[in-house]
Parts: C-alpha cells; sequence; structure tokens
C-alpha cells in the first residue's frame, strides 16, 4: 500500500476535541490500510463521507482524493454506492424486521438499482462500498448480502475487516467534530 495524503483531513482532525481524541488517532490510522488498494481505499471513504452527511468531513475526504488525483470512476461509484445503499439499507431493515410476516418476504422490492450492476470501478470495489454504508446503516440483511458478494468476487476478509474499519473511523470523527 502507497503512503496516502491526508492534508485536509489532517487539518479537519485537529477540530476534533481532546475528548474525543481516539478518533482523531483511529481517522489517521484507517488511511494506512494493509490490504485495501488506493482506489479501494478512497472508493470507501469517499461512500461512508457522502452517506454519512457531514459536509466538512465529505469536503476533506473529497479534497484528499482529488489532490492524490483518484480516478473518476472511484468518485463516481462512491456517490452511487452512497447513494443506493441510502434507500436499500432502509428497505431490507424493514424486511429484516418484519421477517417473521411472510407477505414482504414475498413482495418485490420494485426499487431501481441498475448502477450496481454497472460499476465504472470493478463489482467487487462498488460491493466494497456498498458493503461499508451498509454497516453503517446497520442493515443486517445488506452487510451480509454484500460481504458475500465481496468474496465472491475475488477479495478477502481482510478487505471487509479494512473497508469497515474505515466506515467506522469515519462516522466516528463526524461525532467527534460534532462535539466542537
Amino acid at each position: 500500500m502507497a503512503v496516502v495524503a491526508t492534508t485536509h483531513l489532517d487539518a479537519l482532525r485537529e477540530q476534533i476535541p481532546d475528548d474525543a481524541k481516539d478518533l482523531r488517532l483511529n481517522l489517521g490510522g484507517v488511511f494506512n490500510a494493509q490490504t485495501l488498494s488506493e482506489g479501494q481505499l478512497w472508493g470507501v471513504a469517499l461512500a461512508s463521507a457522502y452517506f454519512i452527511g457531514c459536509a466538512a468531513l465529505r469536503d476533506a475526504v473529497v479534497a484528499d482524493a482529488e489532490a492524490a488525483e483518484i480516478d473518476e470512476g472511484v468518485l463516481a461509484d462512491a456517490k452511487a454506492a452512497a447513494a443506493i445503499m441510502g434507500m436499500n439499507t432502509v428497505y431490507y431493515r424493514f424486511r429484516h424486521f418484519m421477517k417473521d410476516k411472510e407477505a414482504y418476504a414475498r413482495k418485490p422490492a420494485q426499487l431501481r438499482m441498475q448502477r450496481m450492476a454497472r460499476p465504472l470501478t470493478s463489482k467487487a470495489d462498488f460491493e466494497l462500498m456498498s458493503l461499508a454504508v451498509a454497516a453503517l446503516e446497520g442493515c443486517e440483511m445488506c452487510v451480509q448480502s454484500h460481504e458475500a458478494s465481496v468474496l465472491r468476487h475475488g477479495l478477502t476478509d481482510e478487505h471487509v475487516h479494512e473497508a469497515v474499519r474505515m466506515a467506522s473511523a469515519m462516522k466516528g470523527a463526524a461525532v467527534g467534530l460534532s462535539l466542537s
């Protein structure tokens, strides 16, 4: 894994108060991933930041990704994964909550998700981004589905672990920023 510069994130991390010092350190640490490629790392970070909705965090991640000259496909797929998973995590969490009601299990979702089938990066990377967002939302069905797809497309449990660590550090940083 190449060294990843996070100049904008580093400046933002300094705004996290001492009460949340662990979050400052964790946010820096997850960008030293050993397994994720640079595109995967930025894709997961971007999808997480877009989904979390903290403007300062999103803007810092986007600025650092652009400074790293990350491929436009990664940026576009991260946006698409965050948006689609915003819909899917609500619907499929509902289905999971209502698992004892067979009537809902038989109904088709009838929600358009064509963009998932046509990623600009790779299916594995798009699924990894989607998995991170599913973990953020706590959708068990989505996490299980996307984890299985990530593994089926040739990535490992270490990829999954690093992606979820990234998502969790991003969420923690957003909460930490709200404390200042």
